[in-house]
């Protein structure tokens, strides 16, 4: 049996600068109201006046892996998805342990993972049951790669999968954003971030149609894969509206299509959108620019235009469902307009 208490809240460390396909409802009362997440408008002065409506004890979430009834204000939280403790760290939320992912975290993030007494619990490959366990955790937090361990948390607490639906990303990304607002009672704020989420996009939307072609590759040493609409990358296409320069790569593709350089010169690109992962996993290894800086590419408009743009690896590759990350997706977008 769990016991449900009130969570603890601090100052965000990071600048409030998206995340899985998930439906909530609240359990308790005829009269609770949960509230709606970022459809909630915020409370106007004449409204003030007014009791606030009670907070239910339980909330129901359909995720990724199943359904759960999860406490509100869980005191004891245990996070397997860094992109999640991004956001809640953005949104004032602690959690007490985090389940890392054995990679370098960049400075821009560093703040948000030190300093927080964060319990040692595994990594999302390989977690630390008997730790978890320890902990007595009011709420478990997985997705993405920790996504298989949901069954075994499930044992241990009241677990969600906030794995992200990249079919449909930015539907993924705001439910899964309002789940946690709604969870953790800070649905005003998520309803303020996705709103400035939502603008940034907007203005970079309403140019890149008119931006030319565009082509995402990723370099994984030596080699290197292509990603089209509808694949993990591919809200280049499918959320800013940049035309794509190749058709016929693979729709729903998560590790992409390995592609030569003869490949990418046919494609022709007006812009070349780049990711270099072993520069996102903090590896060893061939940059990026070295490997693409060849005879075959330097005929694309992409290079010959000085239009290529070297992406930042974690936000897209480790962290582009959380908040912090996916401002900086925007902003990396934004640079392929010029």
């Amino acid at each position: 049996m769990y016991t449900f208490r009130r969570g603890r809240m601090f100052a965000p460390l990071l600048a409030l600068t998206l995340l899985a396909g998930v439906f909530v409802t609240a359990c308790g009362s005829d009269d609770d109201d949960p509230g709606s997440g970022a459809a909630s408008p915020a409370t106007s002065a004449t409204d003030s006046a007014s009791p606030s409506p009670a907070r239910p004890k339980e909330i129901t979430v359909t995720h990724f892996s199943g359904t759960d009834t999860v406490p509100a204000d869980p005191e004891t939280v245990v996070v397997f998805d860094l992109g999640v403790f991004l956001t809640l760290n953005a949104l004032g939320v602690e959690v007490d342990a985090l389940g890392g992912l054995g990679t370098a975290v960049p400075a821009a993030y560093k703040a948000a993972v030190e300093n927080k007494n964060l319990k040692p619990v595994g990594t999302a490959f390989e977690p630390d049951y008997e730790a978890v366990n320890a902990l007595e955790p009011d709420l478990i937090i997985v997705g993405s790669r920790s996504s298989a361990t949901y069954p075994e948390m499930k044992k241990i607490a009241p677990t969600i999968d906030l794995t992200i639906d990249n079919a449909d990303f930015m539907k993924s990304f705001r439910q899964r954003h309002e789940v946690l607002g709604q969870i953790f009672g800070v649905e005003e704020k998520v309803a303020a971030e996705l709103a400035r989420l939502d603008s940034a996009i907007r203005e970079v939307a309403a140019k890149a149609p008119g931006a030319g072609t565009a082509l995402i590759v990723m370099t994984n040493g030596a080699e290197v894969s292509a990603y089209g609409p509808g694949s993990r990358f591919g809200l280049v296409h499918d959320v800013f509206g940049f035309a794509a320069a190749e058709e016929s790569l693979a729709r729903d593709a998560t590790h992409g299509d390995v592609v030569s350089f003869e490949f990418i010169l046919k494609a022709a690109p007006e812009v070349l959108f780049v990711i270099d992962r072993n520069a996102a996993l903090g590896r060893e290894g061939d940059a990026a620019a070295k490997v693409l800086d060849n005879k075959l590419v330097a005929q694309t408009p992409a290079w010959k235009n000085q239009r290529v743009v070297y992406l930042d690896g974690f936000a897209w590759y480790i962290a582009s469902n959380s908040l912090p990350a996916m401002f900086q997706v925007v902003a990396d977008a934004r640079a392929g307009l010029n």
